[in-house]
């Protein structure tokens, strides 16, 4: 299996309002060459955690094969989710936090276990705004893309 190191961040300028998520890719080919792929797209009306899981959805989707993915996230939303389990235990309770309260962007946390299901990602959280050049990247990436923010 490739290994992959993706990292990713979502952004919005009001919450709700225009966003952005960014996604950077790397890996490292047979000969010893790392690559690296950017990915990024704004959205008119959103909110950040839908641009935070945007990001690792989108990110995940431009891998071509199953790989083994470590995953560095600055959203505590987005890693707490997965790795605790709650995404999981939301959709077997038909999308309810609990008895009370439905979780939110059902349809995305929906696509994204799907995915998860072809893939072994390891999430890793990640201070955001603390020099770690990758994550720093994407935030990048995530801001330039909500001035574009087409769909």
């Amino acid at each position: 299996m490739r290994e992959v190191t993706l990292y990713t961040d979502g952004a919005c300028s009001g919450n709700p309002g225009r966003g952005g998520y960014g996604a950077v890719l790397l890996f490292t080919d047979n000969k010893g060459t790392t690559h690296r792929r950017e990915l990024s797209e704004g959205f008119k009306e959103t909110t950040n955690n839908r641009m935070e899981i945007m990001g690792v959805i989108k990110g995940l989707e431009a891998l071509k094969e199953p790989c083994r993915v470590n995953l560095f996230s600055d959203s505590r939303y987005v890693v707490d989710a997965i790795s605790k389990g709650w995404a999981v235990k939301w959709r077997s309770n038909n999308w309810m936090r609990n008895k009370k309260d439905p979780a939110l962007n059902p349809d995305l946390w929906e696509k994204l276990l799907e995915i998860l299901e072809k893939h072994e990602v390891t999430f890793h959280w990640v201070k955001g705004h603390a020099s770690n050049v990758e994550n720093e990247r994407c935030d990048k990436l995530a801001r330039e893309a909500i001035g574009g923010g087409s769909k």
